[in-house]
């Protein structure tokens, strides 16, 4: 058995120059790092240099900033006044600039922001082999993943419960919709293909496990750290996994690597695609570059390269069909946040409505 490595050390908690860097320019020397680990709603907790965990609270504009991005969050580090009594509360004054972050559209209607986890060097993108492998799922993790900095992989779960062929034909299936990200089938239960995680799991390194309900992160995480800390169920009478983890948190890993669990999230809104469209879709975004026309839509001009490649077969036409689904979100973000963009985008459908009346009224088949 490999020793355990004490996470005493600001280094062996994942902070280095950036963070150093970023630490000196506030010019405030009574201000210290310390890395969040915890989000508990009004409090978090954090470790410091020492290693110990105690509790802290947003500064009073921090608190009330409008900007959802500036808050802090698991994996952040920040600069922290200490407490002036044993039991008092940590302050965090300023959030370090962020090396990634992955951001999602909170539920509803508008366009709030939800900051993940922050600093996460490696997201492990977690999908069941008896029945969540979604690739339409997981092309939206993956495209997130990808505009948030860090590098994706894909963990195919609970491979002691799928057929050896059934969860080669699932690997295969997600390499297409995956191209150049890596895939690794693991029971998080037996312990079978853990070990080709171990290159994540170096000193320093931080992970998170991001997906569904039920895929088994948490178990996943007890694998990782060596025993149950996370709270598990059993899967239901259908195989399902059932939901447990209510809260985001960074644990310290034997191995001296680092992991943020997370809850399962029952959708992942995208919020600005950046370069994750063109990264998670990039035998797509290389086709195009080989159009005939710059401002090829790719929908019928001629000497277009996406359609020469489904006609031939090269490409599956779902993998276009996700692509647009995904592309079609964000344009349709950019305009609720653009005022101009969004008359323009009422006017266009105040148009189309007023042009289904019309025709109602000619034809009563088109009436309700």
């Amino acid at each position: 058995m490999e020793p355990v490595v004490k996470h005493s050390s600001l280094d062996s908690w994942g902070f280095g120059p950036l963070f150093a860097t970023a630490l000196s320019s506030i010019a405030r020397p009574e201000l210290t790092p310390a890395r969040v680990v915890s989000d508990l709603g009004a409090r978090l907790e954090l470790v410091d240099a020492t290693g110990a965990v105690g509790l802290a609270q947003p500064s009073g504009r921090l608190r009330h900033t409008l900007d959802p991005r500036l808050r802090p969050t698991v994996g952040d580090w920040v600069a922290i006044a200490r407490p002036s009594s044993s039991d008092g509360l940590a302050v965090i004054h300023e959030v370090l600039p962020r090396r990634t972050a992955l951001v999602r559209r909170a539920a509803g209607r508008r366009d709030d922001e939800q900051v993940i986890a922050a600093n996460v060097d490696t997201f492990l993108v977690v999908t069941s082999a008896n029945r969540d492998a979604n690739p339409r799922r997981i092309e939206r993790y993956v495209t997130a993943v990808w505009d948030s900095g860090a590098v994706p992989v894909i963990v195919v779960n609970k491979a002691d419960l799928c057929a050896p062929e059934a969860l080669s034909a699932q690997l295969a299936a997600l390499a297409v919709v995956a191209p150049g990200v890596r895939l690794a089938a693991v029971s998080a239960r037996s312990g079978a293909g853990l070990d080709a995680l171990a290159d994540y799991l170096r000193p320093g390194h931080t992970i998170a496990l991001i997906g569904s309900s039920g895929v088994g992160k948490s178990s996943l995480v007890n694998a990782l750290l060596g025993h149950e800390h996370q709270a598990v169920l059993p899967i239901d009478a259908e195989d399902r996994g059932r939901h447990t983890t209510t809260r985001r948190e960074l644990f310290a890993l034997p191995s001296g690597g680092l992991v943020i669990d997370t809850p399962g999230m029952r959708e992942l809104g995208l919020i600005d695609g950046g370069d994750g469209l063109d990264e998670a879709f990039a035998e797509i975004t290389e086709l195009a570059a080989h159009c005939r026309f710059r401002d090829c839509k790719h929908r019928g001009e001629p000497g277009c390269a996406i359609e020469e490649a489904i006609a031939e077969g090269r490409l599956d036409p779902d993998r276009r069909a996700g692509l647009d689904k995904l592309a079609r979100e964000l344009a349709a973000i950019e305009r609720r946040r653009d005022p101009a963009l969004a008359r323009e985008d009422r006017a266009r459908w105040k148009a189309i409505n007023k042009g289904q009346r019309a025709r109602a009224r000619v034809d009563p088949k088109l009436k309700r």
